[in-house]
């Protein structure tokens, strides 16, 4: 018997490593509003959270220099940070044996919309799911909680109690909650050490590996 009818994934960090594109583009934004960075390293907290509330987060930008900030990330990243990205080892074997076992699946990513197919197919990953719902270009649809939403509903016959996110952000983990669904958090993405622990998830992967034991 199948654990789950609705199986729910994150993009960046869960499905696929894009650590390499997010991050030299968002160097190149900086660098283009007159901020250096001193390691890529330091910009992997832009990996996950809407783009906009990290620029204005973090370096207090204002909501008119985040929307530049965020169009010139776009600017490098529709044309190299894209490919610059390579899926998890296994992600393919597991997506392909879970829809073997006849559960349903989608992405729900605050990647935009656009960016999240292009990748996807990119990658022979689309074959896989039953929906993708990414983020809006201009920012009004771009939190998790409410992408998850937008997902469930494209979803109504399948119950909450058997469907689960899978996320390697709080952000994933907290959305989940909120919408009343359960939620795995994995540890090989891109959340800083303790995130996974604090955010408690009801089930936590250390590599693609356990998500097998977890949900097959």
């Amino acid at each position: 018997m199948k654990k789950f009818d609705l199986v729910i994934f994150d993009l960046d960090g869960t499905l696929t490593d894009s650590r390499v594109g997010i991050t030299k583009s968002v160097s190149y934004a900086l660098d283009k509003m007159g901020i250096k960075p001193t390691s890529l390293k330091e910009l992997e907290h832009f990996i996950g959270p809407p783009l906009m509330d990290t620029f204005m987060g973090h370096y207090k930008f204002s909501k008119c220099d985040s929307e530049k900030a965020v169009n010139l990330f776009r600017e490098r990243y529709s044309e190299k940070g894209l490919y610059e990205n390579i899926p998890f080892h296994n992600i393919n074997t597991l997506l392909s044996d879970l829809k073997k076992s006849g559960m349903k699946l989608a992405v729900a990513t605050s990647k935009p919309q656009h960016f999240s197919e292009k990748i996807l197919d990119h990658f022979l990953l689309s074959q896989y799911f039953d929906e993708i719902i990414g983020s809006s270009l201009d920012n009004s649809f771009s939190h998790k909680n409410e992408i998850i939403a937008e997902t469930l509903k494209r979803f109504p016959g399948i119950s909450k109690e058997k469907t689960v996110m899978v996320g390697d952000r709080k952000f994933d983990i907290e959305g989940a909650r909120e919408n009343g669904i359960l939620s795995i958090g994995v540890k090989y993405g891109f959340a800083d050490p303790g995130e996974i622990d604090a955010a408690c998830p009801q089930f936590q992967a250390d590599n693609v590996e356990d998500l097998f034991k977890i949900l097959l």
